[in-house]
């Protein structure tokens, strides 16, 4: 008998089972016209324009027409919108492709679990955050869900974009992904190249950052300079975004091709690997109030056939000059209050010179003071060598070389003290007047 009333319910609960599907066949059959209709119409549209706006904080956006492409998915060719009041400041995205989730009513919210981007374009900027009105709401707003929640956003090859300088800049063709963070959203990028103004086309292996109501996080910033692919950049830090707008960011590069970061006349005559490291902080992102300190090396550098070494073999008569192999070349320095110091110079091409000191800079002024060590035989055609480099040491007669005027003009007093010794022996004078008479005639007319 017991056993009788258990088939019984099994076979009562498949008869509600085959009535509920049933029913929600028949639903489907019903109103799926009906609710085609009603989101490829001009007032769902406009409606989702309004909401994607607010959610992003655009005053208005445009979709372009919406078609539906299954029961709980939907597509649109494009969303533009101008003019953002936050972190956005334009965003074109193209060929979209969204997924809703209805259960998501039930939490108060328009979830997307999918949205997919074929390309486009996000402009962000920096801005200052506003308290933002709150209009007034209907009674029945308690019922309705009140904000968009993405659950996931991809990009095919898009590009994220600044001014900087009153350049473009940013990463361009980079495949983009949005994941929420309680309210805020993490954003992940791979692949495509950064571009702006004072610096080579870069490309972006990956970057990692979140960005909440208060701080943004660089989690990770990896970049591949260099053709050969042995370079690095890597970058991490925070920076404040509402109230407190303090900067805290760290930078470690190493294996640099220095030509690529070199203005266009100088990069067929001077190359070498580059690395070290930056940190920026204060209390802010400007540079009155901001503090910078890095340090770096080049090795492997090559200095040829600049004119002021060409210059140099000239007056010395030691053609070997004009080309340096630089065994050691490295540096520190600070940038605080609009000021740059450059300390702990050290710059040899050990047999020829080496020069030590520091020097710094403040509204284009320049002042310093470099040690300068040459070799006994680069001092030949100098008469009195040993009063105008007055020290030896480690192989090297040196002076002390003081620098002034700015980094447009710059002014040293070394000259000055080569031009008196070069009076007191006439002979000598005339020796490099036609030493570099000869060169100007080589020139001109040929070996």
């Amino acid at each position: 008998m017991f056993a009788f009333f258990r088939r019984q319910d099994w076979w009562k609960g498949f008869v509600v089972l085959g009535i509920f599907a049933a029913l929600v066949v028949a639903s489907m059959v019903l109103f799926n016209p009906r609710l085609t209709r009603y989101v490829e119409s001009d007032a769902f549209r406009e409606e989702l324009e309004k909401q994607t706006a607010k959610g992003l904080h655009f005053p208005a956006g445009h979709f372009a027409p919406i078609r539906r492409t299954g029961f709980l998915s939907a597509a649109s060719e494009r969303f533009q919108a101008r003019e953002g009041q936050k972190a956005l400041k334009a965003l074109d995205a193209r060929r979209i492709t969204a997924h809703f989730n209805p259960l998501g009513v039930f939490l108060r919210r328009w979830e997307l679990d999918a949205l997919h981007i074929d390309g486009g374009e996000v402009g962000i900027q920096v801005y200052d955050p506003k308290p933002e009105p709150s209009p007034s709401k209907p009674w029945y707003h308690l019922f309705l869900p009140n904000r968009v929640y993405l659950r996931r956003v991809w990009s095919e090859p898009a590009d994220v974009t600044w001014q900087f300088r009153n350049e473009k800049g940013g990463f361009f063709g980079t495949r983009l992904l949005i994941t929420p963070h309680g309210r805020d959203f993490e954003y992940r990028a791979t692949g495509g190249t950064m571009k702006g103004a004072l610096m080579p086309d870069l490309p972006l292996r990956h970057t990692h950052l979140l960005i909440t109501r208060t701080l943004l996080t660089l989690y990770t910033l990896d970049l591949a300079p260099g053709a050969e692919g042995g370079g690095f950049i890597h970058g991490e830090g925070t920076a404040g975004t509402r109230e407190d707008k303090s900067i805290d960011f760290k930078v470690r590069f190493g294996k640099i091709p220095l030509r690529e970061w070199l203005p266009a006349s100088w990069r067929d005559q001077v190359s070498g690997l580059a690395a070290g490291d930056a940190h920026w902080y204060g209390k802010n992102p400007k540079l009155e109030s901001s503090q910078v300190e890095g340090s770096f090396k080049v090795d492997g550098g090559r200095v040829r056939q600049l004119p002021f070494l060409e210059k140099l073999a000239s007056i010395t008569g030691r053609k070997s000059i004009a080309s340096l192999e630089l065994n050691e070349c490295s540096a520190e320095l600070v940038w605080k209050s609009l000021r740059l110091e450059i300390k702990k110079i050290a710059v040899e091409d050990k047999g020829k010179f080496r020069i030590e000191g520091a020097l710094s800079i403040r509204d284009k002024s320049l002042e310093g003071a470099l040690q300068l060590g040459l070799a006994r035989e680069y001092l030949e055609w100098l008469p009195h060598a040993e009063e105008v480099f007055p020290k030896e040491r480690a192989g090297y007669l040196w002076t002390t070389v003081h620098l002034s005027g700015t980094i447009d003009k710059p002014e040293q007093d070394l000259s000055p003290r080569i031009v008196e010794a070069l009076k007191e022996s006439p002979g000598a004078f005339l020796g490099l007047i036609f030493r570099q008479l000869g060169d100007w005639l080589k020139d001109a007319f040929g070996e």
